[in-house]
């Protein structure tokens, strides 16, 4: 799909289409964001421009250990963070949105704007 579609553009093209294919780039950006932590640490993560995995917790007080760990590296193998590993004393991790992840920012910008407007 052209970036240049306008929302009308983009649903007579939706509508036109009979199977929702593999490649729909909705349906694969979909896949990525999907899970319950996933969108929540790339949300953090736009908002710093790199965080340790104590200050990820903090930030998401409700998320596991396990499931954080788990959903770091999900979100490593897309390459939507950068995980930095530091082997100083102390040793430390610091995880940061790589350039793909960073152009995600403009869908959270359409989100916090479709919430001022109907929450």
């Amino acid at each position: 799909m052209k970036s240049d579609l306008n929302a009308e553009q983009y649903l007579k093209k939706v509508l036109s289409t009979e199977v929702i294919d593999e490649q729909c780039p909705v349906h694969r950006t979909l896949n990525i964001l999907s899970g319950k932590w996933r969108t929540h640490v790339i949300f953090e993560l736009c908002k710093h421009s790199s965080m340790r995995f104590g200050e990820l917790k903090k930030s998401i007080p409700a998320i596991t250990n396990s499931m954080l760990t788990s959903t770091l590296r999900d979100l490593e193998k897309l390459e939507i963070i950068h995980r930095e590993q530091f082997n100083e004393i102390p040793p430390h991790v610091e995880y940061s949105l790589t350039a793909k992840g960073k152009e995600l920012i403009p869908v959270f910008v359409e989100i916090s704007k479709w919430g001022e407007t109907n929450l």
